[in-house]
C-alpha cells in the first residue's frame, strides 16, 4: 500500500465507516437497500472506476451472502444478459450514471429507477453509490493490496 490512510486520518476514516454503517442498518427497513443489491452495485462501480481492492473485497461479501459466481462474472456485460431483475438492471443503470457523472442523468433513467425504488430507497441507493465511490477514490489512490480482506 503506497500510504495507510487509516492511520494518516483516523477520522475519516471513522466518518466513512459511520456512512456504511448507516446503509447497514438501513438495509433491514423498508427504506433500505439490501445487502445482496448493494454488493452488486459496489462490484459494478468498482469495476467502472478500476478499484482492485474494492472489487476483491466485494466479491467475496457477495458470495458469503450467496451470490452466485455467474452474476458476478456477469455484472461487466449486465446489459446483454438475462441474469438480473429489473429492479437490478435499474440500480445498476443508476450507479453507473452516478459513477459515470459527465454522463449525466436522464430523465427517462430516472422515471425507470423511481418505478423500482421509493423516494427513500432512491435516496439510499444514491448514498451507496457515493460511499463506493468515494471508497473507490481511497483505493485506487493508494492502493491497498488485493487479496488481504477476509469477510466477516
Amino acid at each position: 500500500m503506497r500510504m495507510n490512510y487509516h492511520a494518516a486520518a483516523p477520522e475519516a476514516v471513522k466518518a466513512m465507516r459511520s456512512l456504511e454503517s448507516y446503509l447497514v442498518r438501513q438495509s433491514h427497513s423498508e427504506e433500505g437497500i439490501d445487502k445482496p443489491l448493494m454488493e452488486l452495485v459496489k462490484i459494478r462501480v468498482s469495476q467502472l472506476n478500476g478499484c482492485a481492492y474494492c472489487i476483491d473485497m466485494h466479491t467475496q461479501d457477495a458470495r458469503a451472502l450467496g451470490e452466485t459466481e455467474r452474476r458476478i462474472y456477469a455484472l461487466t456485460a449486465w446489459h446483454e444478459t438475462p441474469f438480473f431483475s429489473e429492479r437490478e438492471r435499474a440500480a445498476l443503470a443508476w450507479a453507473e450514471a452516478n459513477t459515470l457523472l459527465p454522463q449525466g442523468v436522464s430523465q427517462a433513467l430516472f422515471d425507470e429507477v423511481r418505478a423500482q425504488f421509493s423516494e427513500a430507497q432512491l435516496t439510499n441507493l444514491t448514498l451507496v453509490i457515493a460511499t463506493i465511490n468515494a471508497w473507490n477514490r481511497f483505493g485506487v489512490s493508494f492502493a491497498p493490496v488485493p487479496g488481504s480482506y477476509q469477510p466477516a
